[in-house]
């Protein structure tokens, strides 16, 4: 059973909200950053460029690259399956073949390609875990990297093999690598959830703890104040 509304299912909630009730402090939350060295190949800085990723839960992936700096959008969606199947509670049966994902649209005369998959795999979620981030289960919530064409997928696998190389996880990164076949935007109610809704359990305890190692691992990469959908459709 899943709550539509919260886009957790009842027993991640139950259960974020007792640990969120037994940790006082975000930083005490589930999600631990990995410190990773920064990926050897990298893309050039030319125009305005995209990237896609899914890390599990997507309000905490958005979340964090919204209070990254050089990022001038990031929306939370679906990737990965057919554009009809790309709803919320279609999805998290588990069996369309989307993945929670966020699209970001940065400046790569300020961020690179490179830095965002190093701020991915490092805080943004746990890259060795099948199939699942915390307390979301399903293939819905598995790792991967959306590329838009083949320099991107060069630079995705390089990274995950020089990661793997170094052995900076315990266990091996499972996050697949694909090419992108549509991004396709969530619900209204999805966008900008960590900000809109920052008291929320699941949030406190899953998510609040990415924005601290954001802070603290990529300080010259950080920027307080996110930039949010809600702002960026009200410029255009």
């Amino acid at each position: 059973m899943r709550l539509h509304h919260s886009g957790r299912s009842v027993l991640g909630i139950v259960s974020t909200l007792a640990l969120a009730i037994s940790f006082a402090s975000p930083s005490l939350g589930s999600e631990n950053a990995t410190v990773i060295p920064a990926p050897k190949m990298d893309l050039p800085a030319t125009g305005t460029q995209t990237a896609v990723i899914a890390g599990g839960c997507f309000w905490g992936v958005q979340g964090v690259f919204q209070h990254t700096a050089g990022v001038l959008n990031a929306v939370s969606g679906y990737a990965g399956g057919d554009k009809s199947t790309a709803m919320y509670e279609v999805v998290g049966t588990g069996t369309t073949g989307h993945a929670e994902s966020v699209e970001i649209k940065y400046d790569p005369s300020k961020i690179s390609y490179g830095k965002i998959l190093q701020i991915f795999f490092s805080v943004a979620h746990d890259p060795t875990q099948l199939n699942r981030q915390g307390p979301d289960v399903g293939t819905q919530y598995r790792s991967a990297i959306f590329t838009t064409d083949d320099a991107q997928k060069k630079v995705a696998d390089a990274y995950i093999a020089q990661l793997n190389a170094a052995k900076v996880f315990k266990r091996p990164i499972v996050t697949t690598v694909g090419t992108l076949k549509g991004f396709y935007p969530a619900e209204n109610y999805h966008q900008d959830y960590l900000t809109l809704h920052p008291r929320q359990p699941y949030i406190v305890y899953n998510d609040l703890p990415k924005i601290e190692n954001l802070k603290k691992i990529f300080a010259e990469n950080y920027i307080e104040k996110p930039t949010l959908v809600s702002a960026t459709k009200a410029t255009n």
